[in-house]
């Protein structure tokens, strides 16, 4: 038998790493093989512990990877370490990590002090000295980290081997929760080739985040959670837009008043844009509405927008200045007198024609441009569309226009159960599927129209397999 080159067998097991189960019984067959793949099992966490059916052993061999002298400090402070973790591993596995998760941090403590939880001993003390000998084995070992989930208050930026370990970062969580500004300075020293950013608890502007920002050569992705709208985050403000060439993904959730919006118009390269906001200023809205407005985003991609005053007008403006590449639109409001629905479909109709997936709001007039939306959008694959106001009766032109118009991709649709459809229309849309499939049809919001005939007739077409999935099938109707 002819044996093959490491080069080979290394492209296999790459090939295999999406199936962790094959690729666990590879290194079973002899040691070469089990030199080769325990580097990408431990790359795959967690699917890795899934394949060895134990989280538990996962645990104990990052345990057992400690030091000699950490596992000594920790006993000498009476934290108990089994035999399987004081014997030597065969491998020093940890290294081979390119992940830093807290999780994984979090459930080997909780597994330590599995007693002192049951019990309600406080192991404080010695939860952070744990805690501490685990950072620094990751740090230590652990030569080009490329995610680390920093929620932590352990210096790890000052432990032995980070300049080395986190040099390599593509992708960083922070918890400022727990992170100083002293420490974002000092990763930013380090760290300057991120591509995904993303911070928590961000409430006013810290010197150390804005350096950490600056020294990134390449940062494409950033993501914000705003906790409070007590600070101010200008400086982070004009730190974004000096990385205008290079961010490509936004996301802001939160209390976005505390952060001026005027870097959304230097993101010129910007392909997704995802902002769930509170506002409580209503100037900061009209502020916010100018910039949606006048910005530019040729290449835009993917928009998500979600707030209690959804500006429409503005969100149509902004998609005319789009190069037709958008294949994403999620648009959600409380506000039920919103107004310049049809204009916005109507934008998304002309200028989205490679548009796959769309949830927005229908009001009474729309109708009309619903049907341009499905004659000029053949790309269509789920549409959502939830009501306004106290509309009734557009559900069965809705439907009649969904039937007649609706491209052969539209296999997911979702419908306000506010409005009235009559038993025809619903028989009419699922006739018109019988030589396609329609994989899901939604009815949310409140059930308040629809009826046990509704749901016979929703039954039969399931039964005879032109629905896949209804949750009115699995959950039935208030009138049940």
């Amino acid at each position: 038998m002819e044996i093959l080159n490491i080069d080979c067998l290394i492209l296999i097991f790459n090939e295999l790493s999406s199936d962790n189960n094959s690729l666990y019984s590879c290194l079973l067959v002899n040691k070469e093989w089990c030199h080769l793949v325990i580097p990408i099992l431990w790359g795959n966490y967690p699917n890795y512990t899934i394949c060895i059916n134990s989280t538990e052993k996962f645990f104990n061999i990052i345990l057992s990877c400690l030091s000699t002298s950490s596992k000594q400090l920790l006993i000498d402070n009476n934290i108990r370490l089994s035999q399987t973790i004081l014997s030597k591993s065969s491998f020093n596995y940890v290294s081979l990590c390119k992940f830093l998760k807290i999780e994984i941090i979090n459930n080997i403590i909780n597994m330590i002090f599995r007693k002192e939880i049951l019990t309600n001993v406080d192991y404080s003390k010695e939860r952070d000295l744990l805690e501490q000998e685990i950072y620094k084995l990751f740090v230590s070992q652990c030569e080009g980290i490329k995610e680390l989930e920093w929620q932590s208050s352990q210096p790890i930026v000052s432990f032995p081997g980070a300049s080395t370990g986190f040099s390599q970062l593509y992708n960083l969580n922070i918890d400022l929760f727990y992170v100083n500004s002293n420490s974002l300075y000092e990763m930013s020293q380090i760290c300057k080739d991120l591509n995904e950013l993303t911070i928590k608890g961000c409430s006013q502007d810290i010197p150390g985040l804005i350096s950490l920002i600056d020294a990134q050569r390449n940062l494409k992705s950033v993501s914000f959670d705003f906790q409070t709208k007590e600070g101010t985050c200008e400086e982070l403000s004009k730190a974004l837009a000096r990385k205008g060439c290079t961010i490509n993904n936004l996301s802001l959730y939160g209390s976005v008043d505390i952060i001026p919006l005027s870097f959304l118009m230097s993101l010129n390269n910007l392909k997704d844009l995802i902002i769930y906001y509170d506002f409580e200023s209503y100037g900061r809205i009209l502020k916010f509405q100018k910039y949606l407005a006048n910005s530019k985003f040729p290449d835009l991609q993917i928009l998500d927008i979600s707030d209690d005053l959804l500006c429409f007008k503005e969100l149509s403006m902004l998609i005319e200045n789009t190069n037709g590449n958008i294949t994403d639109i999620f648009v959600y409001t409380s506000n039920k007198s919103a107004e310049n629905t049809g204009m916005f479909i109507n934008s998304i109709s002309n200028n989205c024609p490679k548009i796959e997936f769309l949830t927005t709001y229908l009001g009474p007039k729309d109708l009309i441009h619903i049907k341009s939306l499905l004659k000029n959008c053949r790309n269509l694959k789920s549409l959502r569309f939830n009501s306004l106001n106290e509309i009734k009766n557009i559900g069965d032109g809705l439907l009649n226009i969904l039937a007649k118009f609706s491209p052969k991709s539209l296999s997911n649709i979702s419908i306000s159960g506010k409005w009235k459809y009559s038993v025809g229309s619903f028989e009419n849309l699922f006739e018109s599927y019988k030589k396609r499939r329609l994989l899901h049809f939604d009815i949310h919001d409140e059930i308040v129209y629809i009826t046990t005939e509704h749901a016979k007739v929703v039954k039969k077409y399931y039964d005879e397999g032109v629905i896949a999935y209804s949750n009115l099938i699995i959950t039935g109707t208030s009138e049940y």
